[in-house]
């Protein structure tokens, strides 16, 4: 990062445009499915994403430290999503096989099936709010370029 400001090329016009859309759109997108989501399917999406990353792992299970990066939470404000889920009886945690030390939030059938059910609100929001704007783009492209900046600062792997 240039640390003299004299030398940092200003942002085009278009470049300024792209930026400030990107960022509504990072506020907007998740408010919208997040009201569909629990208006249609009664399940904010912050716990309709946890149970998502659940349900594709193996085991159905994840190290709590994983579904908190999976679901860009801290470790403590997964923990409180996690309670907030068992106590529901969609997610248990057990200790790690591993090395018995860490633990591992694993879904329980009624989590699979409570996912299940909201997963057709939760399809429809996508597509309405976010995925038929991009009909006729090269999608590929897109998510190859989404990627890349999301793993531009990632130093884990």
């Amino acid at each position: 990062m240039p640390s003299d400001p004299q030398h940092l090329e200003p942002l085009s016009a278009t470049e300024e445009a792209f930026v400030r859309e990107l960022s509504r759109v990072m506020l907007a997108l998740p408010r919208a499915v997040d009201a569909d989501i629990a208006r249609e399917a009664q399940l904010p999406l912050s716990e309709y994403t946890p149970l998502m990353h659940l349900s594709e792992a193996p085991g159905k299970a994840m190290r709590m430290n994983e579904l908190a990066a999976a679901c860009s939470l801290s470790l403590s404000g997964m923990t409180r999503v996690v309670i907030r889920l068992e106590k529901q009886g969609w997610v248990e945690r057990a200790k790690s096989d591993q090395d018995k030390r860490g633990w591992n939030a694993v879904l329980t059938d009624a989590g699979l099936a409570r996912l299940e059910r909201a997963w057709p609100t939760f399809l429809s929001s996508v597509r309405r709010h976010l995925v038929d704007h991009f009909t006729g783009h090269d999608l590929d492209s897109l998510t190859a370029a989404l990627r890349h900046v999301a793993t531009s600062g990632d130093t884990s792997g």
